[in-house]
C-alpha cells in the first residue's frame, strides 16, 4: 500500500484524535499496548491491506496471523480475531500502518505521550513552588482571614504560577496544593477540623474560579478533574459530621459566620456543575449554618438577586425546608419545571433521616408526578435505570412506614420500564394478578421470559389471565418466521390448547385455531409444523 484513498484521510485524522482520548499514556496497560503496536508496525508485519467500500481490513503476522477491520469512524468499535478485550495491539499496529502514509507515526506517538511529561514537569515545579512557601510560612494561627489569604497564596501560586494549566495537568497540581495546605494545619486539635472545613470549601471555590477562568467546558471538567469536586464534597460531609459531635466552642461564631456569608457563591456563579455546588451548599446549611435568623436573612438576600438560576432557587427552597415552611416551599415545587427533580432526592433523605412521614407525603407526591418527564430528557437507558433505583431506594422508607401501597404503584408506574423488576414484584407478592399481566403485555414481554413459578401460581389462581400472554407469543414466533420459531409456535399452541380446554372453553379455542390457520396458509412451513404437532389433520 502506497497511498489511502483520499475519502479516508478525514476519517484517519478524526480516529487519530479519538485514540488520543481512548488511550492515556500514563496508564500502564495503554503504554505496553502502543509499543507492542508500534513494534508489529515498524517490523513490517502488517499486510493485505483493503479499502472495500467505507471498509479497511488488513492482516497482521503476530505469533499466528489474526486479521483486523479498522473502523475509523468509530475506532473503538473496530475488530480483530485475536481474543483481545477491546483495542489491541494488532489494530494499532494497522493504524499506525494507515497513519504512516498520511503524517508521522513518531510525531503522533510523542504528541500522545506529551501530557504526561507535562503533568510530571508540571507536579516537580508544583513542589518547589510549595517547598518555596513553606519557607515563608508556618503553622496557621486560628485566623479566618489568614487563612484565605494563605489558601489563595498557595492555590494561585502552584496552580496557575507557570502560567494556564491544561486540563490534564490540573490534578496532579491540585494534589501539590493540597498537601501544601495540609502542611499548615494548626497545631490545636479543637481546631484542625475547623481548618480541614474551611479549606475543602475554599477549595471548591477556587477550583470553580480556575475552570471558569480557562474556559472549561463540563464535558472537559468531567473528563478530566470533576473527581476533585467531588472528593471536596465528601470530605467537607466527613468534617462536619465530625464536628457536630460535639458542643462548638464560642470561638468557632466568627468563622462560621464568615463561611456562611461566603457559601452563597456556590449558588450564584454562573458555573457548569449545577447539582454539585448546590449540594455542597445545601448540605453547609443543612449541618452548619442551623440558626432561624441566619435562614430568613439567607432567604432576602438570595430573593434580591436578579435573573435567579436553578441553583438560588433550590437554595430558596432549602432554606424554607429548613424553616419548616414547607407551604411555601411546595408552591415552588409544584411549577412544571422537571430540571427542579433531582433536586427532591436529598429533601427525601432528609425528611426519613429525621423520620418526618406526615411532613414527608407533599414532597413525595410532587416527586412523583415529575418523574415521567425528568426521565424523558436522557436518551442514556442504564443512566435512566440506576436514576430509577437510586428513586425506589429513596421513597421506599416513606412507604413503608406509611403503608401507601397505591401511591408506590403509582411511582413504579410512572417510572416504567426502569423500574419493572421492582412492580413487577410488588404486584405478584400482593397477588394482583390482573394488574401483573397488564404489566407483562405493557413491557412487550414474551411468557419465555416468566418463571415457571409464576406461570404455574397465574395457572393455579387465574389461569384466564394467562391467554393474551399465549396469544403474543405465539404470533410473535410466527411472525419471526424460520423453523425454530414455527416450532416454538406450536408448543406454545398445545399449552394453549390445555389452558382454553381447562377452563372449558373448547369453542374459543377451535376459533382461534381456525382462524389462525386461515391467516397462516400461506406459511408452508408453520402449516406443517402444525400438522407435526397433531393440532391439525394431515
Amino acid at each position: 500500500m502506497s497511498t489511502i484513498p483520499e475519502r479516508f484521510l478525514e476519517p484517519l485524522e478524526f480516529a487519530a484524535k479519538e485514540l488520543m482520548g481512548l488511550l492515556r499514556a500514563d496508564v500502564e496497560e495503554d503504554e505496553r499496548l502502543v509499543q507492542k503496536g508500534l513494534l508489529l508496525f515498524r517490523q513490517r508485519l502488517v499486510y493485505q491491506v483493503r479499502f472495500d467500500g467505507d471498509k479497511i481490513t488488513a492482516a497482521v503476522q503476530d505469533v499466528t496471523p489474526v486479521k483486523v477491520q479498522l473502523n475509523l469512524d468509530f475506532i473503538h468499535l473496530s475488530e480483530c480475531s485475536c481474543p483481545a478485550d477491546g483495542f489491541c495491539r494488532h489494530q494499532l499496529a494497522v493504524f499506525f500502518q494507515l497513519l504512516s502514509h498520511a503524517k508521522s507515526v513518531t510525531a503522533w506517538v510523542e504528541e500522545w505521550r506529551q501530557p504526561l511529561k507535562e503533568k510530571k514537569v508540571a507536579k516537580q515545579l508544583g513542589i518547589q513552588r510549595a517547598k518555596d512557601l513553606l519557607k515563608t510560612a508556618g503553622r496557621q494561627k486560628p485566623d479566618y482571614d489568614r487563612w484565605i489569604a494563605a489558601f489563595n497564596e498557595s492555590f494561585d501560586t502552584i496552580m496557575t504560577g507557570n502560567g494556564a494549566p491544561k486540563p490534564y495537568v490540573i490534578p496532579e497540581l491540585y494534589h501539590v496544593y493540597t498537601r501544601r495546605w495540609k502542611a499548615n494545619t494548626p497545631f490545636e486539635q479543637e481546631w484542625k477540623l475547623l481548618y480541614q472545613l474551611v479549606a475543602s470549601f475554599f477549595s471548591f471555590k477556587k477550583l470553580m474560579e480556575l475552570s471558569i477562568e480557562l474556559g472549561h467546558s463540563g464535558d472537559i471538567i468531567n473528563r478530566y478533574y470533576i473527581h476533585l469536586f467531588q472528593d471536596l464534597m465528601q470530605d467537607t460531609v466527613e468534617v462536619m459530621n465530625k464536628l457536630s459531635v460535639h458542643s462548638l466552642p464560642f470561638a468557632f461564631d466568627e468563622f462560621i459566620e464568615k463561611l456562611k456569608e461566603d457559601s452563597s457563591d456556590l449558588l450564584t456563579v454562573d458555573f457548569a456543575l449545577e447539582y454539585e455546588r448546590t449540594q455542597l451548599y445545601r448540605l453547609l446549611w443543612t449541618k452548619f449554618f442551623k440558626k432561624k435568623a441566619w435562614c430568613t436573612e439567607e432567604i432576602k438576600k438570595l430573593r434580591a438577586i436578579d435573573n435567579k438560576n436553578c441553583p438560588i432557587l433550590v437554595g430558596i427552597l432549602h432554606l424554607h425546608i429548613l424553616l419548616g415552611e414547607d407551604e411555601t416551599a411546595l408552591e415552588y415545587l409544584s411549577l412544571p419545571d422537571k430540571w427542579m427533580t433531582p433536586y427532591f432526592l436529598y429533601w427525601i433523605e432528609l425528611f426519613t433521616i429525621q423520620r418526618e412521614w406526615k411532613r414527608m407525603g407533599p414532597y413525595v407526591e410532587e416527586f412523583i408526578k415529575k418523574l415521567r418527564e425528568y426521565l424523558s430528557v436522557s436518551d442514556d437507558y442504564y443512566a435512566k435505570r440506576n436514576y430509577t433505583n437510586l428513586v425506589i431506594r429513596s421513597i421506599k422508607p416513606y412507604f413503608s412506614e406509611t403503608g401507601r401501597q397505591e401511591l408506590f404503584e403509582k411511582a413504579l408506574s410512572e417510572t416504567l420500564p426502569y423500574s419493572y423488576g421492582e412492580y413487577e414484584y410488588i404486584l405478584f407478592e400482593n397477588e394482583a394478578y390482573d394488574k401483573w399481566a397488564d404489566l407483562q403485555a405493557f413491557m412487550n414481554q414474551d411468557i419465555d421470559m416468566l418463571s415457571n413459578e409464576r406461570i404455574k401460581a397465574i395457572e393455579k389462581r387465574e389461569p384466564t389471565l394467562l391467554l393474551p400472554l399465549y396469544h403474543h407469543s405465539i404470533h410473535s414466533h410466527i411472525a419471526h418466521k424460520g423453523r425454530d420459531h414455527y416450532r416454538e409456535a406450536v408448543r406454545k399452541l398445545k399449552k394453549l390448547r390445555t389452558l382454553y380446554k381447562k377452563l372449558k372453553r373448547q369453542e374459543d379455542w377451535e376459533f382461534f385455531l381456525e382462524a389462525l390457520m386461515e391467516k397462516t396458509k400461506r406459511l408452508r412451513a408453520f402449516q406443517e409444523e402444525c400438522k407435526r404437532g397433531k393440532l391439525i389433520d394431515a
